[in-house]
């Protein structure tokens, strides 16, 4: 491991680990778990393009993102060429049960400030947690291709983390950015411990 990549596992700071069982579950279901990321791709480009529109005028905002859409496109190309390679089909989505939740926690009203900090924080979650999966399915699936790929892509998803919460502290409070922070931790918790282990979802 690299330190930069400690660096970045450090911090992560989620407060409960996916349940160890999940990577067993989820390589019995791999279709199941590369059509559902690749929507997971798709989701996360569509969130930085509607924060650039909605944003449009902070121009550091803008440049930070701009790049990241591409990237999260290009994970998009890149989970559906391995969709292709094993012959499985590209599904219709499924209901985002673990996001929604999250969605459900965004702080409504206050000014463009907050609701933007609010969005970050939630992407800058999102991107924790995939993280955090794409870790354990690096190391523990048989699949030695897929390893790489999910190594490669969790380092990725690691500076996406880190540049959403720069980005908040850039036009918020930093220790208002920090609390909040702390907050959005203790739900996602309660979140993942009350939800079923799926084995058919990346979250």
């Amino acid at each position: 491991m690299s330190w930069q990549e400690s660096t970045k596992e450090k911090m992560l700071n989620l407060k409960l680990p996916t349940d160890p069982r999940w990577v067993g579950i989820a390589e019995m279901q791999i279709e199941d778990i590369l059509v559902d990321h690749a929507y997971c791709e798709q989701k996360a480009a569509s969130s930085c393009i509607s924060l650039i529109l909605r944003f449009h005028d902070l121009v550091e905002l803008v440049d930070t993102l701009t790049p990241i859409v591409a990237e999260e496109w290009g994970h998009f190309e890149r989970v559906m060429e391995q969709l292709r390679k094993r012959n499985m089909k590209f599904k219709e989505p499924r209901k985002d049960e673990y996001v929604a939740k999250l969605y459900g926690f965004v702080k409504k009203g206050g000014n463009r400030k907050q609701q933007l900090t609010e969005v970050l924080l939630l992407n800058a979650l999102i991107e924790a947690r995939s993280c955090e999966r794409f870790k354990l399915l690096s190391k523990q699936i048989r699949d030695e291709e897929l390893q790489r790929f999910y190594y490669e892509l969790m380092i990725s998803e690691a500076g996406h983390y880190v540049t959403f919460i720069e980005l908040a502290k850039k036009y918020q409070d930093e220790n208002l950015v920090n609390q909040r922070w702390q907050e959005w931790l203790d739900y996602e918790a309660q979140v993942l411990k009350n939800m079923e282990i799926r084995g058919d979802r990346m979250h």
